[in-house]
């Protein structure tokens, strides 16, 4: 059966530098992806930087739907914008942080129903 999940049924995942939106989990009827909607504010002065994260056991693909941010890996960092997606290998140390003057937002799709990070 089709599920129909409307701005109101997303979960906020309260992630430190970011908004994140769960929009579709096993939380919500999934059996097979992790579906999220992420804000990430503009930087302020003096504001230390979130620590990079991984998935172990799958990968991330992330659409930018607007701003300009850059996703920062073992081999360096890469500057993204609106209409760029980024594709993270399961286990790469990664981390995207705004650049811009506006807020950076990006879908992110997990192949899997259950979306944890590691340090």
């Amino acid at each position: 059966m089709v599920k129909i999940i409307h701005p109101s049924d997303a979960k906020d995942l309260n992630l430190p530098g970011r908004k994140s939106l769960e929009i579709v989990s096993n939380a919500i009827g999934s059996a097979q992806v992790t579906l999220r909607l992420v804000e990430i504010p503009v930087a302020t002065p003096g504001e230390s930087p979130r620590n990079p994260h991984r998935h172990n056991d799958f990968e991330e693909c992330m659409y930018v739907l607007s701003g300009q941010g850059a996703t920062r890996t073992a081999e360096g960092e890469a500057k993204v914008v609106a209409g760029d997606t980024i594709l993270v290998p399961a286990g790469e140390l990664h981390l995207t942080r705004n650049t811009g003057d506006t807020p950076l937002r990006m879908l992110c799709f997990f192949p899997t129903a259950t979306c944890t990070e590691q340090k």
